[in-house]
């Protein structure tokens, strides 16, 4: 049997979210914030002062050599940054700036804004045609014809794969690790 793109390509973002999810349902408040010991250096979220939690970030953009580990906090801002901002695009909303996306200051909050990213993606997966997987992607390769919509959703497929196994990789870690 012949699936069309657009099906195959929500089979594979359920697959990888049904993957993703056995993390995200054993996620306890203390994993979010946790450093392995000796790790450095460590990109996390750290309260501003002004009741905004932001996210590590290279001085220039330039990511680092060694990449700093990620926590898992860090690691849920980062999907709710690149997936927000790939909604905005694929909704004609102007993008918000990576400044623009806070983490919300706990682990639950920030797991129900990764499960209201998976309703709204599964929404836009449903509304898009064979014919809408051949248009120029807006993100994220701005202004480069090669990339198309299907372009877009195959990257998706793959960050969230690459992120997800990154926070239960973390998650097992902890798990094993002395308190």
């Amino acid at each position: 049997m012949h699936a069309s793109r657009r099906a195959l390509a929500r089979w594979q973002f359920e697959m990888t979210w049904s993957l993703f999810t056995y993390h995200l349902e054993r996620l306890e408040p203390g994993d979010f914030r946790w450093q392995p010991a000796g790790a450095d250096p460590i990109w996390t979220v750290r309260p501003d002062g002004t009741g905004r939690w932001i996210a590590d970030w290279p001085e220039g953009g330039t990511e680092p050599d060694p990449v700093p580990l990620p926590t898992i906090g860090w690691l849920s801002w980062h999907i709710d940054w690149w997936w927000s901002v790939a909604l905005d695009h694929v909704h004609g909303r102007p993008p918000r700036d990576r400044t623009d996306i806070t983490w919300p200051g706990d682990g639950p909050a920030a797991v129900a804004r990764l499960h209201a990213h998976h309703d709204a993606w599964l929404a836009y997966l449903d509304g898009l045609t064979e014919e809408d997987l051949d248009a120029t992607a807006p993100y994220p390769w701005p202004h480069d014809p090669e990339h198309t919509v299907a372009h877009l959703l195959a990257w998706l497929n793959a960050e969230l794969m690459k992120n997800a196994a990154e926070i239960g990789q973390l998650r097992m870690l902890r798990a094993v690790s002395p308190a």
